[in-house]
């Protein structure tokens, strides 16, 4: 495997848990991702369903678990892909029963093509069956992934059970990080800080906005990231006015800030990071009042990332101190802000702080008291249409007990941090 695995006592635990939280007499089902189609038969490639890795480990495709809880102690099925003649020639060999139970810790493997006739089994004479559904994939599209399917033909199948959606209980247990997820996240924060150092380093006035996440991507390949944990963001000019920007197809200029965000993935855990960086090396005056003035506020709000917020009240927080630097940097006066508090809006349009963990924009209610182990984001920026000027910043923060740790501290934030590392 290209990352290093979890010991299969993390899975053991997550699936205790969980088994621990649904009704008696229920059995859940779980399914893997399928790899997305492109155009005749090509694929996407493969992204493991996140829920379905939390509770096995398990990293391939057509896959099944059932957690079985008619009696007690609950009893676990794990299905997996079968090598066939055909899958040998073109994929390769698939995990064995002994490498499925080896990695989650389950005795009892099937393969996946025996499901169905299993599943009935188990499902014939219980009550209530939990499927996943997650509410948030493929929002505002027609886009219906394999547990949706599964739900759909589980339902037909069987009318007479009540059906119950187990991410209410999956997102719960998947909000706080376990300390041998916070070290898979920090592997993958030691691969964003080689990427951006590498990228930094290379950036100069002439070259395309994709010619430094080349750099970019270059450094996680090599380090053992399969990937980007989402598309990359290198806005440069007034491309970084635009949150999404992902054509990075523009050539970056002399005295122009390009604005980096971007993250490794590794062993299916995602980062999240923004640096903003002058593309000749040097932070021109004017640039440097507004850099430091969303440097300020995302070290204030850093300080306010403790156990008994939320991230709603960060939001509330960090659009108040944005608003006072907008009157600071000449942008708008303090009677156009109480005249129309919106017009904050105008200069940040986005929120300040999300969940983070298997998935970049992770399981999370934003108007939840934050706990010690939940892992966020701090991103508060500034962007001046008018001035072709874009600049937002972003560090990932562990909630701890007693307050946070910054896992990015060590990646170059300052002003000065940015210019040295660029003379290198």
């Amino acid at each position: 495997m290209r990352y290093e695995k979890i010991a299969n006592s993390f899975y053991i635990e997550n699936r205790k848990k969980f088994a621990e939280k649904i009704l008696p007499n229920s059995v859940a089902i779980f399914s893997t991702n399928d790899p997305l189609p492109t155009n005749a038969d090509g694929t996407f490639g493969f992204v493991q369903n996140s829920t379905f890795f939390y509770l096995t480990g398990i990293d391939q495709e057509d896959g099944y678990l059932i957690i079985d809880k008619r009696k007690t102690p609950h009893k676990e099925t794990l299905f997996v892909r079968e090598t066939n003649e055909k899958i040998r020639v073109w994929e390769g060999e698939m995990l064995s029963k002994e490498e499925a139970r080896e990695i989650s810790g389950i005795e009892n493997v099937e393969w996946s093509s025996e499901f169905w006739k299993i599943a009935a089994d188990n499902l014939n004479d219980c009550i209530n069956i939990y499927t996943h559904i997650d509410l948030s994939q493929g929002k505002g599209t027609a886009f219906r992934s394999r547990e949706k399917y599964l739900t759909t033909l589980l339902k037909r199948k069987f009318q007479n059970k009540n059906f119950l959606n187990s991410a209410e209980i999956t997102d719960e247990l998947r909000l706080i990080k376990h300390p041998l997820e916070i070290i898979q996240i920090k592997k993958a924060i030691e691969i964003t800080k080689a990427g951006f150092e590498r990228g930094a380093k290379f950036l100069k006035n002439g070259i395309y906005e994709f010619e430094l996440e080349a750099e970019v991507s270059h450094e996680f390949y090599k380090r053992r990231s399969r990937n980007h944990a989402f598309q990359p963001i290198m806005a440069s000019g007034k491309n970084a006015c635009v949150l999404h920007y992902i054509t990075n197809n523009e050539i970056c200029k002399n005295g122009d800030l390009i604005l980096m965000d971007f993250g490794a993935e590794y062993g299916n855990y995602k980062t999240d990071m923004t640096r903003t960086l002058p593309i000749n090396g040097k932070f021109s005056d004017r640039q440097v009042e507004v850099y430091q003035s969303v440097l300020d506020v995302m070290q204030a709000i850093k300080k306010q990332m403790v156990v008994g917020n939320t991230i709603d009240n960060l939001k509330k927080e960090t659009q108040n101190l944005i608003g006072k630097e907008l009157v600071t940097l000449g942008i708008c006066s303090t009677n156009e802000l109480k005249n129309d508090p919106k017009t904050i809006l105008k200069y940040f349009p986005h929120g300040v702080s999300h969940h983070l963990g298997l998935d970049v924009h992770d399981v999370g209610d934003r108007k939840r008291p934050l706990e010690a182990g939940m892992l966020l984001t701090l991103e508060p920026g500034i962007y001046i249409n008018e001035e072709n000027l874009g600049i937002r910043l972003e560090n990932d923060i562990l909630i701890t007990q007693d307050g946070n740790e910054d896992l990015m501290k060590d990646i170059p934030l300052e002003i000065i941090e940015i210019e040295n590392l660029m003379k290198k």
